[in-house]
């Protein structure tokens, strides 16, 4: 045999050989995704009934009782695992008063967590709410709540404003040894503040904390006075201020006395 055509010969056998090959393992691979299609399904099949039979709450939750949080969950459909909704049980477990955020994770084969995290109450608002740390509103109550917690007033839609302000002022007005309790802000956004020693700040409607430091620098020498108490100092003025007075008890008067 001519040597071309030899050649020619073995490689037409080679590339049936490969075809072959080739081929071979393309069925081979389409077997074996059947295989494991239907393995699944019929798992599936099988496992269509798993139940949530375990609840698992994390975090540290303060305020909700548990059982609270439980009676949420339970609200949802839990007789699928497959089938259970984690958003809609999220939903239910955040609508609890005290519950900030939720996340949920199916773990199988029959168990589903729930982390909860809590609102951290800052302040009371308008005597009937709460504001948590960011400045947002939310409605609950506890016995649990520390009765130090300030009270804050203003129209709707001021509260992170009014938060920001508390702090601000709380930060100036601690350093001087004063103590913050409550702030108002009315529908005009003309500011009031409270002392813990009874005093009131009227800031008005600007430079709210260059007034508020006008107050701590004239406050040593205003408290000098031994035969009447601070009532309202009245800082809604571009310089100055005005103090209105209350008369001293008699047995304070008598302490202030053996003070000084």
């Amino acid at each position: 045999m001519h040597p071309f055509l030899e050649k020619a010969q073995q490689l037409k056998q080679q590339l049936n050989w490969s075809l072959i090959f080739g081929v071979s393992f393309f069925l081979v691979v389409i077997f074996a995704l059947v295989k494991i299609t239907t393995g699944v399904s019929d798992w599936l099949v099988e496992n269509k009934d798993a139940q949530i039979k375990h609840l698992s709450v994390l975090g540290q939750p303060q305020y909700t009782d548990e059982k609270a949080i439980i009676g949420a969950i339970k609200k949802a459909d839990l007789s699928s695992f497959f089938e259970l909704d984690v958003k809609h049980v999220q939903r239910l477990v955040q609508s609890l008063p005290w519950v900030a955020t939720a996340s949920v994770r199916k773990q199988w084969p029959d168990t589903l967590q729930v982390y909860v995290v809590e609102h951290q109450a800052v302040a009371h608002w308008n005597s009937d709410l709460l504001l948590n740390q960011a400045g947002e509103v939310f409605q609950a109550s506890s016995d649990k709540l520390p009765s130090t917690l300030p009270q804050l007033y203003g129209p709707e839609g001021s509260e992170i404003e009014a938060w920001t302000a508390f702090r601000q002022f709380q930060e100036m007005l601690k350093v001087n040894n004063l103590e913050l309790t409550s702030l108002a802000l009315s529908e005009r956004f003309s500011w009031q503040l409270w002392l813990d020693n009874g005093i009131r700040l009227n800031l008005g409607r600007k430079e709210k904390a260059k007034r508020v430091q006008r107050f701590i620098d004239v406050y040593p020498r205003m408290e000098q006075r031994a035969d009447a108490q601070i009532d309202v100092v009245d800082l809604r003025y571009d310089t100055g201020l005005a103090v209105s007075w209350k008369p001293v008890q008699e047995e304070q008067l008598e302490n202030n006395k053996s003070k000084a």
